[in-house]
Parts: C-alpha cells; structure tokens; sequence
C-alpha cells in the first residue's frame, strides 16, 4: 500500500504538468513563485496554491519571518502531502531556479534509493512538459531534496514504480546543519541536459508546474521542513 501511495504521487507530479496556466508576464528578469507576501492560507494552501493530500493529515502553516512568510510543513508517521502551482513558462525563459530552504528534522534512515524508505524532509519538484500520452508517464521531473543517507550530489532516478521519468538531485542530507537557513541557485538547463539527455538530446522543455513535498510514512518517522523566495530568473 505505501508503494503504492508514492507511486500515485508521482503519477500525480506527472498529470498536474498538463494543465499548466500562465505564470509570467514577458519582459520580467526573474519571476517569483512562492515570496509568501501574505500569511493567508485558500483551502488548506497558500493563496495561489493547492493542498495535495496523499496520506495522513497535512500540516502546514504560513509563519513570520521577518517583514515576509516562510511556508513550514511537518509530516508524521503517517503522513505524506505538499502543494502545487501550475505554471507555463517557455523553454529558456527563466534557465535558473534559486530558493532559501532549512530542515528542523530528517526523517529517520530515510534513503531516496530505497522505495520503502523513500521519505524527505523536503522536496522541490519542477515539472516539464510532456514528451507524450499518457503524461504521467512521459513527464521529466526534476526533484531537488535534502536527503538523509544518500551522498551530497547524487543524481538518482526514482525508485518508485511507474516514476521512470522523475528525477532527483540530492542537494543536501543529514550532514548539513538542522534549522540553519540554505540557500539554492541550479541552472535548470544544465540539469535537465545531464539528467534527461535521451530526450531531445536534452533540450530544454516547457516549465509547467512547481510542487513543494514533504512525507515521513515510509520510515514512520517525523520531519519538518521551512521554504520562501522561490524564484525562476534569467541568470
């Protein structure tokens, strides 16, 4: 059951791309997807997001910090959900994606190479666009997570079922400090060539949709997670 709840999720990263809504006006260096101006939660969500619930029940909230808001979520042993945007940014627009992350706990023993005990404290996805039907099968993913067992830098192809297009980037892991601010910049282009070169001799894609994750079910474990100032930009 709990493999088969991750490889719905991933079924879901993949379908959501498809009905991507526009995101950016033209002209604009940079585009901010998630700056959390306003503490105001729509339907469980931030305003101009929404919960996705997978398993357990959610927890997450806007809290202060300094003169804007950071988004924290905590999962518990049973737990697995996130939040997702719909986007449609042309391919080249915004090549960079930069953001501020931090970790207060990891889940225990979690290890993104091993489907059952496939958990994270967080998770940024960007969705592209299909390369054909069905989409939850033809979606690249790329997953940014802190991790825990799996070494810093690691490139990895998801380990759950029907996910062979989901791809994760293993940013950081339980030798970074806990509740320290981090912050992220990768050129989405770079990424994408190394980590999907069989498609379009990796090409850049359309953008269609960015999704923030936690879950700790797998290990039956806890974690806990903050993110702001996510951003796409020119350069």
């Amino acid at each position: 059951m709990t493999h088969m709840r991750s490889a719905l999720l991933f079924a879901w990263v993949a379908v959501f791309v498809l009905a991507g809504v526009a995101g950016a006006a033209g002209g604009k260096g940079s585009l901010t997807v998630a700056g959390f101006n306003s503490g105001d939660m729509n339907g469980g969500a931030p305003s101009g997001w929404e919960l996705v619930e997978k398993a357990g029940t959610p927890n997450l909230a806007l809290e202060r910090n300094g003169a804007g808001y950071v988004l924290r979520m905590k999962s518990d042993s049973r737990s697995s959900f996130g939040i997702k945007k719909e986007l449609d940014l042309k391919a080249g627009e915004y090549p960079f994606l930069s953001w501020a992350w931090k970790v207060a706990r990891l889940p225990r023993g979690a290890d993104v190479r091993a489907a059952d005990r496939d958990d994270q404290a967080i998770q940024l996805y960007v969705a592209f666009k299909p390369t054909g039907w069905p989409a939850k099968l033809n979606s690249p993913v790329i997953g940014y997570i802190w991790g825990v067992e799996c070494p810093k830098g690691a490139f990895v192809t998801s380990s759950q079922p029907f996910a062979g297009n989901v791809r994760h980037v293993v940013l950081r892991n339980k030798a970074d400090p806990l509740d320290t601010w981090h912050t992220e910049k990768r050129n989405l282009e770079e990424d994408f060539r190394k980590l999907f070169p069989h498609i379009d001799g990796g090409k850049p894609r359309d953008i269609k949709g960015v999704y923030f994750y936690i879950n700790s079910q797998n290990t039956e474990s806890e974690a806990e997670s903050y993110i702001h100032d996510v951003c796409f930009s020119r350069e």
